[in-house]
């Protein structure tokens, strides 16, 4: 499995564990970015320690925040799907690259058994 591969594995193990979603954001929002293929992804972590990393890669000001699993899927990634977004999950290394996925795809994950 390839590093990616292996860190949106351990997101749905880590989210479906914990109930909880980290996300980073400034005072504008949470950064969107252009994922491989063209899309523009929204990035999720399954930890804190994840999220302060990559808030400490991307800089400019950004914090990081926390919501339950619940909230995640019932509001923000219906949000995204309507915005033309797909979810990047557990993204890392010194430029931030990992897999992302449609909000359909997410759920779909989550409710898969390891």
């Amino acid at each position: 499995m390839s590093q990616s591969g292996s860190q949106a594995a351990t997101f749905f193990r880590d989210v479906r564990q914990s109930r909880v979603v980290w996300f980073v954001r400034g005072d504008e929002g949470s950064p969107t970015h252009l994922s491989a293929d063209g899309a523009r992804s929204l990035s999720f972590w399954s930890t804190s320690a994840r999220a302060r990393r990559a808030a400490k890669i991307w800089g400019h000001g950004l914090r990081v925040g926390s919501m339950p699993l619940d909230t995640w899927c019932e509001h923000v990634l219906p949000d995204a799907a309507r915005d033309g977004l797909v979810i990047g999950v557990n993204w890392s290394g010194p430029r931030l690259v990992g897999w992302s996925f449609t909000s359909g795809e997410v759920l779909n994950r989550l409710g898969a058994t390891d």
